[in-house]
């Protein structure tokens, strides 16, 4: 069953087109990443999902439903965790839950259940009785998701959930959603950090200016547009260009630095160690992080 299907979603404010004709499926129980750099348009998708941007033109449809007429009902089925910080600095960790699951109109009862069981899963049952502004940031994100789960919702929508996190937070954060993702529950994540998007998603989806550049699993996605073997060379000479030139091999001229992407293992690998790694050489597997470089460019964007 396919929870989300667009077909050639488009949304525009005034004369700027934020997505352009975009169409994408994601099947239940899939772990799905929305990839894109600044301004790629991958939030206005989000936006849209949760029924907050309007689409001027294509189709949605959420758990079999028209985003246009139903999204009332679509909300309820929702979690989605943001980036920014919005839990109520006033309240303590639990009364941020329970007051959260009044608004999907969970009687009070239910409303403490469902917060100690996010509590307990989230190890968060210490704080319980500690306000927001105590947390730390990993502490807060953690909260954040254990709210846009207190529904029980069928999609979990997460907008770049570790931007901030110091690396211990983050794979904490991690360990939660790889337990989610046993537990058959869809996801949607955009994201940043690259070894994120590789290690928690099924498929992943690369936009860039507002229209689909790329589309597979992380694996496939690293065979076809980078290599699984990568040699990094600092200063590049003119012989290792006409090598390199001669035999097409797939590669990045930095100018004081050179990326090849090849087989690991192979001839050309050895040759290349051999002949041209005299002095500072990187050999290391390919990922995902080059795929979004060689898709999306290197250079600053305003």
């Amino acid at each position: 069953m396919q929870v989300i299907q667009t077909r050639q979603i488009v949304n525009q404010f005034g004369k700027f087109t934020a997505v352009d004709g975009v169409s994408f499926q994601v099947e239940r129980g899939e772990f799905f990443g929305l990839l894109g750099p600044n301004g790629a348009g991958k939030t206005s998708v989000i936006r849209m999902i949760y029924g907050f941007s309007p689409i001027t033109s294509g189709e949605m449809k959420v758990f079999g439903m028209d985003i246009r007429t139903d999204w009332r009902k679509i909300r309820l089925r929702l979690g989605v965790c943001q980036q920014d910080n919005t839990l109520d600095p006033d309240l303590t960790v639990e009364q941020n839950l329970q007051l959260f699951a009044r608004y999907f109109e969970i009687k009070r009862k239910s409303a403490r259940e469902h917060a100690e069981a996010q509590l307990e899963f989230f190890a968060l049952t210490n704080k319980r009785n500690a306000k927001v502004v105590e947390l730390s940031g990993g502490l807060a994100r953690r909260l954040q998701l254990a709210r846009a789960l207190i529904a029980e919702p069928d999609l979990l929508i997460l907008d770049e959930p570790t931007t901030g996190l110091d690396p211990q937070s983050r794979y904490q954060v991690w360990d939660r959603l790889f337990e989610l993702k046993k537990r058959g529950l869809t996801m949607l994540l955009t994201t940043h950090y690259m070894n994120e998007a590789e290690s928690l998603c099924d498929r992943l989806l690369i936009m860039d200016h507002g229209k689909i550049i790329a589309e597979g699993r992380p694996r496939h996605l690293i065979a076809e547009h980078a290599a699984e073997s990568v040699i990094e060379i600092d200063g590049p000479d003119d012989e290792l260009r006409d090598y390199i030139r001669e035999r097409a091999i797939r590669n990045d001229d930095l100018g004081e630095r050179m990326i090849i992407y090849t087989e690991a293992n192979g001839e050309l690998e050895h040759d290349i160690r051999k002949r041209f790694c005299v002095e500072a050489c990187l050999f290391r597997a390919g990922n995902l992080e080059d795929v979004f470089l060689r898709l999306t460019g290197r250079e600053l964007r305003e």
